[in-house]
């Protein structure tokens, strides 16, 4: 599990069955300081989020799990919104 950020939405006219009525969301994972780390990847998203807001992603079998559907094809999927961060160590990165 790790925070991300919303920073586009990704449009597809075709998906696997089991990905109809599902919004796809380009995220980018950040530090405790909200800086991006990594590359940008497609998450389901199942909680509603929008563009700019920092969301709680779940990756491997379990992201599917929000979906109902056994064995949906999702790798990573937001399942939270997040309201604040607080950093509580100095030093130490995520």
């Amino acid at each position: 599990m790790y925070t991300a950020k919303v920073i586009g939405h990704v449009v597809a006219t075709q998906k696997d069955p089991n990905l109809r009525g599902t919004k796809l969301l380009v995220i980018v994972q950040v530090d405790s300081a909200g800086n991006p780390v990594g590359k940008a990847h497609v998450a389901v998203d199942t909680i509603g989020a929008g563009s700019d807001e920092y969301v709680t992603v779940v990756r491997g079998r379990e992201a599917g799990m929000p979906l109902g559907v056994p064995m949906a094809p999702v790798d990573a999927a937001a399942v939270g919104i997040v309201d604040t961060m607080t950093r509580t160590v100095r030093g130490v990165d995520d």
